[in-house]
C-alpha cells in the first residue's frame, strides 16, 4: 500500500468511527437490535481499516488522525442530529481539531 492510499484508508477509517459512535446513541445501550449492529459492523470496519493503515504510517499519526476524524466527526453529528451545543467556544476548540489533524498529515 502507498503512502497516499494508506492516508486514504485512514480517513475512511475515521469516518467509519464516526458511524459507530453515532450507532452507540441510536443502539440505545446496545438494546436495539438495528443499530445495535450496524454499531458493531462499523466499529470492525474502521479498527480494521486503521490497522491497514498503520501498516505504512507512523500509529502515532495514523491513531491520531483516526481519533480526531472520529471526535470531529461525532461533535459534528451531534450538534445537527441531537441539538448539542454549538457554542463559539466548541465550535472554535473543533477548529483547532481540525487544524490539528491536518497538521499530522503534513508533518508525516
Amino acid at each position: 500500500m502507498s503512502i497516499t492510499s494508506a492516508w486514504v484508508v485512514l480517513i475512511i477509517a475515521g469516518l467509519f468511527e464516526v458511524c459507530w459512535a453515532i450507532g452507540l446513541k441510536y443502539s440505545e445501550g446496545f438494546t436495539k437490535p438495528g443499530p445495535s449492529i450496524f454499531t458493531l459492523v462499523t466499529l470492525g470496519m474502521s479498527m480494521y481499516l486503521l490497522a491497514r493503515a498503520s501498516q505504512v504510517l507512523p500509529i502515532g499519526t495514523a491513531y491520531g488522525v483516526w481519533v480526531g476524524v472520529g471526535a470531529l466527526g461525532a461533535a459534528i453529528l451531534g450538534i445537527v442530529l441531537f441539538g448539542e451545543s454549538a457554542s463559539f467556544v466548541r465550535v472554535g476548540f473543533l477548529a483547532l481539531l481540525l487544524v490539528s489533524i491536518i497538521g499530522l498529515k503534513i508533518s508525516t
